[in-house]
């Protein structure tokens, strides 16, 4: 009897990155992701209005995909863009900075625990950062603990709003679910993330995945996170070089989501003193990055 071949297996699992001068970081990423799962993967880059050739040279040799794009988009609309290019069989999509590097089975593991029930919308792993689990699942920020998280942080090291904001970190070892999970790396339920309509583009960097994790909740989704899928994350590689702008880029971000999030018309002077005190916190770290 003649053995007859099958037909090859079609990923319903996506990987997606952007990169925006990123070719330094890429490569140990791409390299890791074929171990990160057992089963067949789709992988695409967006590279975010560079055009940059070493990125196309290692896109090519990981045989991912190469999407440029004519204009930096942010990272949200970036990552929305690498999405829509997915072919519709796909169900699962692991977002990620391209500079993280994954563990062995850590896409097994996530898609495992999104698996485990049809209202977990995003999953995301224990993120690992100069060693320690970085509190990547948190807290949904609400006015209290935004202000307090935002004036306090930096000064008073345990205050209670940056605890309630970050969660305990007794926590980071059993799976929980989250208010947010951290954009640098986090698997989404595609059918959920179309649903709502991806990331909120007006969030050029920052509170993206924030913005996204609150959607979620409110739509009826699980955000959870995973601890048994591990990642490593370098750090802010492409924003290194011009702190001043990416600390204004950030509490432009925070600005607009608790602005949104609490938009009554009764609300309009705590949306006031919230807009000044962000306005003073983001130039007085501003004026700290130039001198540093």
């Amino acid at each position: 009897m003649a053995l007859t071949s099958q037909p090859p297996r079609m990923p319903v699992v996506a990987v997606a990155t952007v990169s925006f001068g990123s070719g330094d970081v890429l490569e140990g990423f791409l390299e890791s992701v074929p171990a990160s799962s057992a089963d067949p993967l789709l992988v695409v880059v967006a590279d975010n209005g560079t055009n940059d050739p070493t990125v196309a040279k290692l896109t090519a040799a990981s045989s991912a995909h190469y999407l440029p794009l004519d204009r930096n988009l942010g990272y949200g609309g970036a990552m929305n863009e690498a999405i829509r290019s997915l072919p519709s069989d796909v169900q699962w999509v692991l977002v990620s900075n391209p500079d993280v590097v994954l563990t062995a089975g850590a896409i097994d593991a996530l898609v495992a625990a999104g698996n485990s029930d049809s209202r977990i919308g995003a999953v995301g792993p224990a993120i690992m950062t100069d060693g320690e689990v970085y509190p990547s699942a948190r807290a949904v920020p609400s006015l209290r603990t935004g202000i307090g998280h935002a004036l306090f942080a930096n000064i008073w090291l345990g205050n209670p709003w940056t605890r309630a904001y970050r969660r305990d970190s007794s926590s980071d070892t059993i799976r929980r679910d989250a208010g947010w999970l951290s954009g640098a790396c986090v698997l989404v339920r595609k059918s959920a993330f179309e649903e709502l309509g991806g990331f909120d583009d007006g969030y050029f960097m920052y509170f993206e995945d924030v913005d996204l994790g609150f959607r979620m909740t409110e739509a009826g989704y699980r955000n959870v996170y995973e601890p048994t899928a591990v990642v490593t994350h370098s750090g802010a590689h492409s924003t290194n070089q011009n702190s001043t702008a990416m600390i204004q880029a950030h509490h432009r971000s925070a600005q607009r989501f608790l602005s949104r999030k609490y938009s009554g018309w009764q609300l309009w002077p705590v949306r006031v003193v919230l807009s000044i005190g962000l306005a003073v916190r983001s130039a007085v770290r501003g004026r700290r990055a130039t001198r540093h």
